[in-house]
């Protein structure tokens, strides 16, 4: 990689929480440039945004749909290379749309989109043009992620027979987006945040996880969706049956309001031969259960872990890596496609795509449709359908 890639965000403005955690990890390992921006939806706020984050004068855009024509009005040599989309849900797919048929590279956060069409033309889309299009699913990013990955995918603890992930949050356990909580009130506004609550917010990551780590496929689910707080308009809690092609069977549980807990994602997958268990605040650690062996903790940064784990590792065991470091790690396999793009080569690498974000949606629709039925089992729809 020989220069640093010139990146417009749109969102991301005062009084947001991801945005500053994208540029964080972004500017991590000094692979990119934050160049560009249309940083909120109101002009003279995404303007102020713009200029208290150091953007030169003409490159902090009133919108973005000003941001897009005056980029491509400059020299290819300074336009900006990606769009990185960190708005409120309902704006992904026309910022997504608009920056991919233009040839613009996208990284958008995740939900992808609000409804399973809108992903299947962003595929389209993506397809003809042949761009670099990822969905920031960070938790993907984490060192030990790649080491259970890798465990499963061996055979390490044999043909996996269930997998149990729960992802809990207790933040949402009262109304707080009656008391002027930005981050409450889109995310549980139907227009902003889409048809799902937690089960989209957070439940996403999980579906997410489970299959980065497995590679196994979903035939069907059975939901449970509750809003436990009076006049919220979107699910909080969520609990699902899982079952895969192949015979495997799963658990999920998704919650916003489990007083107590901040970000407590934990994933356990259990095979024929052993099990492992992963927990995301607790993540330079990963648990190792090998039939009628002593239980292990593997530790990252040490010379045991494979390839995948020890290639995104900075820094030598007993110093902790985190969250920042994770999100960066996703963001280094997506600088390292787009060189690869510039290049002429394939564009394929360890992040999370358009696809894994399609199959999100896919798996939220689902969800709610077998939530508001009466029968047992939803099937789930392989891709195009």
């Amino acid at each position: 990689m020989t220069r640093r890639l010139r990146y417009g965000m749109v969102g991301g403005g005062e009084g947001a929480f991801i945005g500053a955690v994208h540029r964080h990890a972004m500017a991590l390992d000094h692979r990119y440039a934050f160049t560009a921006g249309a940083l909120s939806s109101t002009p003279e706020r995404a303007v102020r945004s713009a200029e208290a984050l150091g953007l030169l004068s003409d490159r902090g855009y009133e919108t973005w749909e000003a941001m897009l024509e005056g980029e491509l009005q400059r020299p290819a040599g300074e336009r900006i290379d990606l769009v990185v989309i960190v708005t409120p849900n309902h704006v992904h797919y026309p910022v997504a749309k608009a920056f991919a048929e233009a040839g613009i590279h996208v990284v958008s956060d995740k939900p992808l989109v609000h409804t399973g069409a809108q992903a299947a033309e962003l595929e389209r889309i993506v397809r003809e043009r042949g761009i670099v299009f990822a969905v920031t699913y960070n938790y993907t990013g984490y060192p030990l992620v790649k080491e259970m990955r890798r465990l499963v995918r061996e055979g390490r603890i044999g043909a996996v027979r269930k997998v149990v992930v729960g992802y809990h949050q207790g933040w949402l356990a009262t109304k707080l987006e009656d008391q002027g909580a930005k981050q409450a009130e889109w995310r549980t506004d139907p227009a902003r945040s889409g048809a799902a609550g937690a089960m989209g917010d957070i439940g996403s990551h999980a579906e997410n996880l489970v299959s980065t780590v497995t590679g196994l496929e979903l035939e069907a689910l059975c939901a449970d969706l509750t809003t436990f707080v009076p006049g919220r308009r979107l699910d909080d809690d969520g609990n699902l049956l899982l079952r895969f092609e192949g015979g495997a069977k799963g658990v999920m549980m998704a919650s916003q309001v489990e007083i107590g807990h901040e970000n407590d994602l934990v994933l356990q997958v259990y095979g024929e031969t052993g099990s492992l268990r992963w927990h995301q605040e607790n993540p330079n650690e990963l648990w190792v259960a090998a039939l009628d062996e002593p239980v292990a903790l593997l530790r990252r940064a040490n010379p045991y872990l494979g390839p995948e784990a020890a290639a995104v590792t900075r820094i030598p065991s007993g110093h902790p890596e985190g969250y920042l470091e994770a999100f960066a790690n996703v963001y280094g396999e997506i600088a390292a496609a787009i060189h690869r793009h510039g290049d002429g080569a394939d564009i394929g690498g360890d992040y999370p795509t358009v696809s894994d974000g399609a199959r999100g949606v896919r798996f939220i629709e689902t969800t709610l449709a077998s939530a508001a039925s009466d029968a047992k089992w939803t099937p789930f729809p392989s891709a195009g359908h």
